[in-house]
């Protein structure tokens, strides 16, 4: 049988709001609602950021807390992933919530540009982030934006510097950072099976690039993202229903490429994380 894929789904960011896309899911309830609905479409990760009640992004402990408890019992089994980004906060605050003890964290471990700003990740924040996560036995996701990053978190895992299985996502898609290049894809996917055999990776695309990053990866037997945080949209046209949609769009690729969905306890087995 070929191997399981595994589905993130990234269920609200930083970014998106209501106004952009009402289906974006911001209060605690309506997160663990749409988690919910997305792990039965398929997702095993869930991967989360919290807002306050005006929608902004932040890091707060509290939040998260509330969070990881509806997840645990809503979505039980499910692998519950905090982002530490840069848009939640600044500094050791980005890491404030990782005492909670999530199965993972997202984890930059270089800076590079986005949009409008950079996105900054000094090599002092990225080893109090990864000897955090160490220190409550989190693994983190890494989240490539740039070549030098998937090197150097291979680098990382190999002087013993990132707690777990090594687990690289490329992010492709951001405006002034990785673009969603196939040659580029490809040649991501060769460095993490030459250089790093033991590893998994996946991939998520921004935007337009969601679906077409989501087919590369399946196709070429890695994982992949998919939900709101990165893209509001069903089609050029067409506002995303909810996050569930978006999975279950990967799914159907998943059987296109003949590769079973991975269930939370598969995914748990292959990310070296402890069962439920």
């Amino acid at each position: 049988m070929s191997k399981p894929c595994i589905l993130c789904c990234a269920i609200t960011g930083s970014v998106p709001t209501t106004a952009d896309n009402p289906n974006v899911p911001v209060t605690i309830s309506q997160q663990v609602e749409s988690s919910h609905a997305a792990v039965e479409a398929g997702a095993s990760i869930i991967h989360a950021h919290v807002r306050n009640d005006d929608e902004t992004p932040t890091s707060d402990p509290d939040r998260f807390a509330q969070l990881k408890e509806g997840l645990e019992k809503h979505c039980p089994g499910v692998i519950i992933q905090f982002s530490t980004g840069g848009r939640s906060g600044a500094g050791r605050d980005r890491g404030g919530m990782l005492p909670l003890k999530p199965d993972m964290a997202s984890l930059s471990v270089g800076s590079n540009n986005f949009p409008t700003r950079v996105y900054e990740n000094s090599p002092d924040l990225v080893a109090w982030l990864s000897a955090e996560m160490d220190k409550y036995e989190i693994t983190p996701e890494i989240e490539a934006f740039d070549l030098s990053h998937i090197l150097h978190a291979i680098r990382m895992s190999e002087q013993g510097l990132l707690f777990g299985k090594l687990y690289v996502q490329f992010v492709m898609g951001v405006k002034n950072a990785m673009p969603a290049d196939k040659e580029v894809f490809d040649f991501y996917a060769k460095i993490m099976r030459e250089r790093a055999p033991n590893a998994e990776w996946c991939a998520a695309g921004i935007g337009p690039n969601q679906l077409i990053v989501n087919e590369w990866a399946i196709a070429n037997g890695g994982h992949t993202r998919a939900g709101l945080e990165d893209n509001i949209r069903i089609d050029k046209n067409t506002l995303a229903p909810s996050n569930a949609a978006l999975i279950a769009r990967a799914a159907d690729l998943c059987e296109k490429y003949e590769r079973p969905v991975a269930t939370p306890a598969q995914a748990r087995e292959i990310l070296g994380l402890k069962p439920t």
